[in-house]
């Protein structure tokens, strides 16, 4: 292995740990000796990384440092095309047009070769049947970044239309549809919504009395979602069966509004 990889490697490795990680476990991750990577750490940090710690104490990257774009593998920038792709094909417009424009920057800074595997992507995103909705999911999106309440109307599966009044926390974006989950203050629960339901939509200037890390922590422990862990490779599987079913069962509205109480279901909304 390079030297130049070797270091990639490393800056890879402490990107993975959000806490200090001893040098031995480190240099174990790695393959290296502890006193090589001592010197790769001071080689690094010479070069303008913002790592923390010493022997002994343990180490950490700073948030806020970047890695060249050239330095993406192949696969790793198709991942980037096609996961591009996905959103600007499936997500709201604001969000697909932030996906270009970021996929943009990247083929701005890459080396020629490279910039030509990007162009000549292969992955393509399939057409999809969506399902229009007069709604913005962007206006969601503010409202659970600010933690505010939203103030609805929604329409359930036999027409009905009821009042609502939510504390939303995430957005799952399916392929024809898109689920806001929220607590419902109606319901006293968590309730899954189908965004081409609510039929009228308002941002409250109320903050919800719970922050939403901690909604959607007693969410997943209620629904038997495993935590979404990016770095780590889990990106909110599903452990529960079960719970997979209720969640599937939501997001596609397949259910008919028969009056069953399971708690989480689109026809229980």
């Amino acid at each position: 292995m390079s030297r130049a990889q070797r270091l990639l490697d490393l800056i890879q490795t402490l990107r993975r740990h959000r806490r200090p990680v001893s040098g031995a476990a480190l240099a174990g991750e790695l393959g290296v000796s502890l006193r090589t990577l001592y010197r790769d750490i001071a080689t690094l940090q010479a070069q303008g990384a913002a790592i923390d710690g010493e022997p002994g104490v343990g180490y950490v990257l700073k948030p806020g440092f970047m890695l060249p774009p050239l330095m993406f593998s192949e696969e790793e920038l198709e991942a980037l095309v096609l996961g591009s792709r996905w959103v600007a094909d499936r997500a709201d417009p604001r969000l697909g047009e932030a996906a270009r424009n970021a996929l943009a920057k990247i083929a701005a800074v890459l080396p020629t070769d490279l910039r030509d595997t990007l162009d000549a992507s292969a992955l393509l995103v399939g057409p999809v049947d969506r399902v229009e909705s007069s709604c913005d999911p962007a206006v969601i999106r503010q409202a659970i970044k600010a933690e505010c309440k939203l103030i609805m109307v929604y329409r359930d599966l036999k027409g009905s239309d009821s009042a609502r009044t939510i504390w939303p926390f995430a957005l799952g974006f399916f392929d024809s549809i898109r689920v806001v989950v929220g607590w419902c203050e109606l319901r006293n629960d968590f309730r899954h919504f189908r965004v081409d339901r609510i039929t009228s939509l308002e941002v409250s200037e109320e903050r919800y009395p719970r922050r939403r890390h901690a909604l959607i922590k007693a969410w997943r422990e209620q629904q038997g979602v495993a935590p979404q862990d990016v770095f780590g490779g889990r990106v909110g599987r599903v452990a529960n069966p079960l719970a997979a079913k209720r969640i599937a069962d939501a997001a596609q509205a397949e259910m008919a509004a028969n009056g069953e109480r399971d708690g989480a279901t689109e026809s229980d909304c």
